[in-house]
């Protein structure tokens, strides 16, 4: 059954958002108490300790950080030839280097199940990259990395599934992002897909679950840092991401990846993306998407 949506004022823009919903009710700013009260909310203490602060931003003031109370994902790690990452890079960025010769490409569906502007579902292309400043041994920092669970990223493709998450990324954040068709399942096997423009299938994977691990909540954060550009100044975007269930394999031996002719796959392909290291599936995970901050003299 299709949900009753109503105008709201994002900017300069008017967005259909769901009649009730969380964008509607709160704008950013909700009650934890009444959030709480929602079956799909779990504990809530995390956010808890995040309190929001109201900050300006190129959509005037907004709430920040965003929160994500319940959500899962699918990654496919890649390698990918470390020349034409560099050319994917706008300059000064720099593909952090995992083998000889390349690269990496994180490949990942999102679903956000209940989030502070209502559930959408996302799909993301990134490039891994040296952390802006970072000086030394390649591998030193990509072991610090992984022992930290920090990695940088700059991001190339970020399609949503509905209008206020793409207006949200592309107006405050300037975010590559669009519309598209997007499904992420999560159960006895793990499945991703989006469609393209032409409504054929851009991307698509398919595989049994792995073993999940559970645990309890903070005890698994992990952090990124997406480096990107807003009006032309070099910024961060960190997403804190407090995982409750979460499973990963290291090199899959069978892995299918449908590709057929959408922009994701043409981009993959353009990247030179190929064998997946790891494969990681998260069933249950809280995150806090901050406003960009700027660089400075860091790049």
């Amino acid at each position: 059954m299709e949900k009753e949506m109503t105008q709201v004022t994002f900017g300069s823009q008017q967005v259909s958002v769901i009649a009730g919903g969380f964008y509607d009710r709160y704008r950013m700013n909700p009650d934890l108490d009444q959030v709480a009260k929602d079956p799909l909310a779990g504990d809530i203490s995390w956010f808890r300790t995040l309190p929001k602060r109201q900050l300006d931003s190129r959509v005037g003031l907004t709430w920040a950080p965003n929160f994500y109370y319940r959500s899962q994902n699918l990654q496919l790690l890649m390698l990918a030839p470390l020349a034409k990452l560099k050319a994917s890079l706008p300059v000064p960025l720099e593909p952090l280097r995992a083998l000889p010769g390349y690269g990496l490409v994180a490949l990942t569906f999102f679903s956000y199940d209940l989030c502070d502007n209502d559930p959408y579902q996302e799909a993301s292309v990134a490039v891994v990259i040296r952390a802006p400043g970072a000086k030394g041994s390649q591998l030193g920092e990509l072991i610090s990395a992984m022992g930290q669970r920090h990695f940088h990223a700059h991001v190339l493709a970020l399609p949503v599934t509905t209008e206020i998450a793409r207006v949200r990324g592309v107006e405050a954040y300037q975010l590559p992002k669009w519309r598209a068709d997007i499904d992420l399942e999560i159960s006895d096997k793990a499945s991703a897909r989006i469609l393209g423009p032409d409504g054929k299938v851009d991307l698509a994977v398919c595989a049994p679950l792995p073993r999940l691990s559970r645990v309890s909540s903070q005890s698994h954060m992990s952090q990124a840092t997406m480096v990107h550009q807003v009006d032309g100044r070099w910024q961060q975007t960190r997403v804190q991401t407090n995982t409750l269930a979460f499973a990963q394999q290291l090199l899959p031996r069978k892995l299918p990846l449908t590709r057929g002719q959408g922009p994701l796959s043409t981009l993959l392909q353009q990247l030179g993306a190929g064998r997946v290291l790891r494969f990681d599936v998260v069933q249950d995970a809280q995150s806090a998407l901050h406003l960009p901050t700027p660089l400075g003299a860091r790049l």
